[in-house]
């Protein structure tokens, strides 16, 4: 079940089916990027209304090499078990984290196992030839439409 999970995880930070968070008001003057070189010497005023960007976040190369493949082994050890990730925020984070987070997590584990259970998948046309790009739809990314035969075992 640990690469199950990693396949979930990983589904959700590569396509990051709502890259734009709910928006923020900074709390108190903020100095903002101070870890270029050089510096931005940016602060931002107590009040401002931020949008913070997860696709930032969840495609960081830094904790994701290749943040533009689909690779369960982000979220692998070398061991293979499931590694926990502080960058993996498709529910925002902090405060305004989606409330319906527990439950989405646990519904999208249980009919993806469910479905790889009870099938064996097998694609129509040949995986590399698939595209994978995103469409942008008002607030949301929308994967393309694919098709597969879904065999009972």
């Amino acid at each position: 079940l640990p690469y199950t999970d990693a396949v979930v995880h990983e589904i959700q930070r590569f396509i990051t089916l709502v890259p734009l968070a709910l928006p923020h008001t900074v709390a108190k003057a903020t100095p903002f990027r101070q870890d270029l070189t050089p510096p931005l010497h940016l602060v931002l005023p107590q009040g401002t209304t931020i949008y913070p960007l997860l696709n930032s976040v969840l495609h960081d190369s830094k904790e994701f090499p290749n943040p533009l493949e689909l690779d369960p082994g982000h979220f692998l050890n070398e061991n293979g078990t499931f590694k926990k990730s502080e960058f993996f925020v498709p529910f925002s984070a902090g405060k305004r984290i989606c409330p319906g987070e527990g439950l989405a997590r646990l519904e999208i584990f249980l009919l993806i196992a469910t479905i790889l259970q009870n099938f064996t998948l097998k694609p129509v046309i040949d995986p590399r030839e698939l595209n994978l790009t995103l469409t942008l739809s008002g607030t949301t990314n929308v994967p393309p439409a694919y098709q597969l035969h879904a065999l009972p075992r």
